[in-house]
């Protein structure tokens, strides 16, 4: 399968995982690991940093195409992509949180699907 992000260790020369790698070990732009420092901190001394700089501010709004299950984007995407967790009482068949339970409810079939509060 494809593998999710290019390998942070491998970016810096200190994978020891080889082919066993969960991760891609080779620069790819669109699946860069954010950079820590800019993530934590919003600046990065590297001025070579290969990590991706994703301004916070930038992506407060919803993905859609993230929102229904894939986003061709990734990590590069201008949009918040917010990962949701499925209510376990749903998929069960009943949650009496209802509307206000804090986590994803599809609606499944021709209706589309309704989603619940964010995690």
């Amino acid at each position: 399968g494809a593998k999710p992000a290019v390998c942070k260790h491998w970016l810096r020369g200190l994978c020891k995982r080889g082919d066993g790698c969960d991760f891609l070990h080779e620069c790819d732009a669109t699946r860069m690991p954010e950079c820590y420092f800019y993530s934590k901190f919003g600046e990065c001394g590297n001025k070579d940093c290969p990590f991706l700089h994703l301004d916070a501010t930038a992506g407060t709004v919803g993905c859609p195409w993230y929102d229904r299950g894939f986003c061709r984007h990734g990590p590069l995407c201008k949009y918040k992509h917010t990962r949701r967790v499925m209510c376990a009482n749903y998929l069960v068949g009943f949650c009496p949180e209802g509307p206000k339970c804090k986590f994803v409810q599809y609606v499944l079939g021709r209706l589309g699907m309704r989603l619940g509060g964010r995690i």
